[in-house]
């Protein structure tokens, strides 16, 4: 046999073993050489999943303890710590979390750590076990939801912890609102924490969104959160408040990219007084002829002259039909257009 082949046979299958467990015991002294081994790891979850599981999770775990930390961040060996926190006892996962309380942060930082510590969480049932993933995670929040692993530990946080104990994620996020909501992968933890928030919680964050929408309205994550507030479950008056924020700049977000994707969403979401003031700033602000010929304004243009009221669709004709032979030969021209011969006693309210 080759050297592979002998090695294997000598650490999982020692001569005379019959059962599983007495494999286990043959193997004491070499648990730690065992898990960081493709086959060798197998055979431990193996013995995991047996009948002698509990005796099991006691003897892998006295060797593997102090080397917690590096196994959670192996190829092979963070399979075997997944299986050993599922199957531990709350003693047993507390004693893990103590081990590499230190440590935590980089593990969950890691793409083979991130899935153990995701697997913490999932068991943590206890207040202790809970406590003390949370003073392990407390000052490292943005760090975590800004990696493309650390994330998934938040996120997880968020899906099986209360909404009590998730408060450090809360209060993270809100006190670092526009670093989190311009960040590729904040932006979506962001949006989950809206999810997961109790009522307070979730005024919390969206009070914060909304005094830094104009930031974030024009960036390519962050107008993504505004968009996620405007069709979130929060007082309309909270709502309101923010798209009050967009009022005297409303040209300049409707011609850049990101922005005038969230000018449109404001437009459908704003009613009565706050619809019309919008729109009035479009036809009275000076820059109509820009926007109905700009690749991004238009589409804004296009939305409110489809929901403007009768008088406001006069307004715009005075202003636009002027421009018309210009536009005439333009995709968003003739769009622009047949917007325009919207009968002006159609009411705006009754089309949507």
């Amino acid at each position: 046999p080759t050297r592979g082949t002998e090695r294997r046979e000598s650490i999982h299958t020692p001569p005379g073993s019959t059962r599983g467990a007495a494999t286990l015991q043959q193997s004491l002294g070499r648990i730690y050489t065992l898990a960081k081994d493709q086959q060798g790891c197998r055979f431990l979850q193996r013995q995991l999943e047996s009948d002698e599981a509990a005796e099991a999770v006691g003897l892998i775990l006295a060797e593997v303890l102090p080397y917690l930390a590096e196994l959670m961040i192996d190829p092979f060996g963070n399979y075997l710590c997944q299986k050993l926190i599922e199957k531990a006892t709350n003693d047993q996962r507390l004693a893990m979390i103590t081990q590499v309380g230190p440590n935590l942060v980089p593990i969950s930082l890691n793409m083979h750590g991130t899935r153990s510590v995701q697997r913490l969480v999932e068991n943590a049932k206890t207040p202790a076990l809970v406590s003390a993933l949370v003073s392990a995670l407390r000052n490292y929040v943005v760090t975590l939801i800004k990696d493309l692993n650390g994330n998934h530990v938040i996120q997880r946080c968020l899906h099986c912890l209360t909404s009590d104990d998730n408060q450090f994620i809360f209060d993270a996020v809100a006190a670092h609102c526009v670093e989190v909501s311009t960040h590729r992968h904040g932006c979506c933890v962001l949006q989950r924490c809206i999810d997961y928030a109790s009522p307070p919680q979730k005024l919390q964050l969206v009070r914060e969104i909304s005094v830094n929408a104009l930031a974030l309205v024009e960036d390519p994550f962050g107008n993504y959160v505004v968009q996620y507030v405007l069709a979130a479950a929060v007082p309309t008056q909270v709502k309101e408040g923010m798209v009050q924020r967009f009022l005297g700049h409303l040209a300049n977000l409707s011609i850049q990219k990101f922005s005038s994707n969230v000018i449109e969403k404001c437009l459908v979401f704003a009613e009565g007084a706050l619809r019309e003031a919008m729109i009035e700033e479009f036809i009275h602000g000076g820059r109509l002829g820009d926007l109905v010929r700009d690749p991004y304004a238009n589409y804004v243009i296009q939305k409110a002259l489809a929901i403007c009221s009768p008088a406001q669709l006069v307004a715009f004709s005075d202003m636009i039909r002027p421009l018309l032979p210009q536009l005439r030969n333009t995709p968003y021209g003739k769009r622009i257009q047949s917007k325009l011969l919207r009968e002006p006693n159609n009411n705006a309210a009754a089309r949507y």
